[in-house]
């Protein structure tokens, strides 16, 4: 009776069995030998091929400057926002409520202070407007700045400017560059603030796995390393966006019972400027008491008195009580760096950039006491 043996499969056929469910890669040839990178054509097409990639790169960066400002603002109030959305994660809610529940708290808290405090606010601005030339002619009944308008003309020609610009009642047209440039202004302020808020609450949302995916790119053996630093800077800046926040509603109520109970001439409109000064790092309470001195000096010299005096000691109770309380988990910076920050920061991107240069500083700071100082030490 005639057998049957199973033929057997070369080595060949059994190394290209595939296990049931895995699919095939597919055959894309052998690879060839690579190029010659020292040959002088290919380094000349390389170096000419680079330049060129960069250049467009940067015009590309310069055309695109104020979206890229739009993004950096976006991300920064998103990562100030984020320690409130960790504090409910970590009450077993989940990030898309937490973030619904932070984002929605924030603009309750804008529309309420929409409603309640501009409809008073615009008409003492307007009333401001309005007296501006006439508050600038009182001036000299204090007997210093008259001296000094005698000898250099500083109020006259200050008058002279401010009857120029508001002559007519049209300042917002002056100040905008007519008709065309208020409009202008309008729908790019609208279109600026809707960016943000919707590149903020995706940035939110989704700022761990961002994060995460960032993390792929760097290789595994420091993954955890660089992990633990992105974390701590991430959390910084987020400390030091929320206490900052605190700080400058803290200075503008501050300035606006401090009017209300010595009698100081338009207090709305001072203490939000106070309030968007408090933001400004080391020169924001100086430009404050600024306007808040010239403006009581309007009513009288006891007032303005009054006022800077209050408003140095709430300074100073502010630099040493306020601040350290609240920043205790943010940033800790040299002054020399901070101050260096700002004006770099102010210098490029204005008022964002003086806002972003501190945490960037106190940022790149962690960078260099965790990485650079310990490389370069142990060199």
């Amino acid at each position: 009776m005639a057998t049957f043996k199973k033929p057997r499969l070369s080595a060949k056929l059994k190394r290209s069995r595939k296990p049931r469910g895995v699919k095939a890669t597919a055959d894309y040839g052998v690879r060839g030998a690579p190029i010659n990178s020292s040959h002088p054509f290919y380094f000349g097409f390389m170096a000419v091929a680079g330049g060129l990639i960069a250049l467009t790169l940067l015009k590309a960066l310069a055309s695109a400057s104020q979206i890229f400002i739009l993004i950096v603002i976006s991300l920064f109030l998103a990562i100030g926002l984020n320690p409130a959305v960790n504090y409910f994660q970590r009450r077993n809610m989940r990030r898309g409520y937490a973030v619904g529940v932070v984002v929605g708290s924030v603009l309750l808290f804008v529309a309420l202070f929409i409603w309640i405090a501009i409809p008073p606010l615009l008409e003492e601005i307007d009333s401001f407007i309005d007296n501006a030339p006439q508050l600038v002619n009182d001036l000299k009944n204090n007997s210093l700045i008259n001296d000094l308008n005698n000898r250099y003309g500083i109020i006259d020609s200050l008058e002279s400017r401010v009857n120029s610009v508001i002559k007519d009642g049209a300042f917002v047209v002056t100040a905008f560059g007519g008709v065309v440039g208020v409009g202008r202004a309008f729908i790019s302020g609208v279109v600026a603030t809707i960016t943000i808020l919707v590149l903020t609450l995706y940035f939110l949302s989704s700022l761990d796995k961002v994060v995460k995916i960032g993390l792929r790119l760097v290789p595994n053996s420091r993954r955890d390393r660089v992990a633990k630093l992105t974390n701590a800077i991430i959390s910084r800046i987020g400390s030091f966006v929320g206490g900052q926040g605190i700080i400058a509603i803290l200075a503008a109520l501050f300035i606006l019972l401090m009017g209300l109970a010595i009698g100081m001439p338009y207090t709305g409109p001072l203490s939000m400027l106070v309030l968007v000064c408090g933001f400004i790092p080391l020169i924001g309470h100086f430009i404050g008491m600024t306007f808040v001195t010239l403006v009581s000096l309007t009513d009288s010299p006891q007032t303005a008195f009054i006022a800077l005096a209050l408003y140095i000691i709430y300074v100073q109770i502010e630099n040493y009580v306020i601040t350290p309380k609240i920043m205790r988990r943010s940033l800790s910076l040299p002054g020399l760096v901070t101050i260096i920050a700002a004006l770099l920061g102010t210098s490029l991107l204005g008022l964002v950039g003086g806002l972003l240069a501190v945490p960037i500083a106190a940022a790149v700071l962690l960078i260099l006491d965790e990485v650079v100082f310990p490389r370069a030490d142990n060199s």
